[in-house]
């Protein structure tokens, strides 16, 4: 049998070829650990971790699924797929709020490398791949791309036009694209895990924004956040208005407690929501006061939700031009529904929004 030369390591030791070349593989290919956090997810849940086993990476990879007090089948899904991949490991999150599980899941992480993915969310074949390189080519601490919504159905397709459109989330580059470079936040992310480590994790009594907040605090570290707009995840949108409404009532709440804390984070594209909520609320009063027999110029007041419902079928037309009539129909009250539930949220999040009970955890 012929023994492999003896070969110096970077410390002065003596190794053989076969442990330099496992050395070498490790450096331009690191392990990589893939986690998430789910909470009734069954719909989704397997071709999430699907999408995730089939990456194209040459390194190892490790997958991390924090599972919180469903109502539905994802719990047993989940341990399906563990069974069948051992490099699958499922954890509990008992609370079932997302930044508990994100951090339970860390705990389990093996690896230097980490890459989030969520509950709807679909890795493209090479995203490990493109997450590694930007982190090498950038030394950025956190690097991610443009949340790519996707619909099943015809609802769930015009969610998806508007949530790609700065008509209903702004020019922010993460929906919209834009060109590679520092960035305030990035959809998902890829962490070196010893930013994450420094920053003190995912804030656990963020509920929603969780990871804005975090990018937010590695930035206040010195830290790098780097936009690759060649790191799009494909995203599934809610399936119904309730459901869309909810989700967006909870960003506004959210997004107002992260003014609270950090006030120099205000912008306008967070404050638009619920000043168009204020004036709709406002002109809608007034122009009822006006018809009920209070001041004939009170009637002026209908000019806001009249002028914002023609603003909206107008910006619905142009976003929808290329979509089947069935889908662009949809449109108009799926804006309506992410400003007004955004700005709703925004307006009336309670002072004590990050310490009060919130019950059981929803999506």
């Amino acid at each position: 049998m012929t023994v492999p030369p003896a070969v110096a390591d970077e410390s002065g030791r003596a190794g053989d070829a076969g442990s330099l070349s496992q050395q070498s593989a490790d450096t331009e290919f690191p392990p990589v650990t893939i986690y998430m956090t789910v909470l009734d997810e069954e719909r989704h849940l397997a071709e999430v971790v699907e999408h995730a086993q089939t990456q194209d990476y040459p390194g190892e990879l490790q997958i991390v699924v924090a599972v919180g007090p469903c109502s539905d089948g994802t719990r047993g899904i989940a341990e399906r797929l563990a069974e069948e991949d051992p490099r699958i490991v499922v954890v509990d999150n008992p609370s079932g709020y997302i930044a508990a599980g994100l951090n339970r899941a860390l705990a389990a992480a093996q690896h230097e490398i980490v890459v989030r993915v969520d509950g709807h969310a679909m890795l493209p074949p090479g995203y490990v791949s493109e997450a590694v390189a930007t982190l090498r080519a950038t030394g950025a601490d956190n690097v991610g791309g443009i949340m790519a919504a996707e619909g099943e159905t015809d609802f769930e397709r015009a969610v998806a036009c508007a949530m790609r459109s700065p008509i209903g989330v702004g020019r922010a580059a993460f929906h919209t694209g834009g060109e590679p470079g520092e960035a305030l936040t990035v959809y998902l992310g890829a962490f070196r895990r010893e930013a994450q480590q420094r920053a003190g994790g995912y804030d656990e009594s963020m509920l929603r924004a969780e990871d804005w907040e975090l990018n937010h605090r590695i930035r206040s570290n010195g830290g790098l956040v780097w936009f690759n707009p060649r790191m799009q995840v494909s995203y599934r949108p809610r399936p119904n208005l309730r459901m869309l409404a909810r989700q967006y009532f909870f960003y506004g709440q959210w997004r107002r407690e992260i003014t609270r804390r950090h006030r120099e984070t205000v912008s306008l594209r967070y404050l638009a929501p619920p000043v168009l909520v204020s004036i709709l609320s406002a002109g809608t009063l007034a122009g009822t006061a006006g018809t009920l027999g209070g001041p004939r110029w009170l009637r002026a007041g209908w000019l806001a939700p009249l002028g914002s419902a023609g603003a909206l079928l107008v910006g619905s037309a142009v976003t929808g031009r290329d979509l089947p009539w069935r889908i662009a129909a949809k449109l108009p009250a799926v804006y309506a529904t992410m400003h007004c539930a955004w700005g709703v949220g925004f307006l009336t999040s309670p002072a004590d929004l990050s310490t009060r009970d919130h019950g059981r955890a929803v999506r």
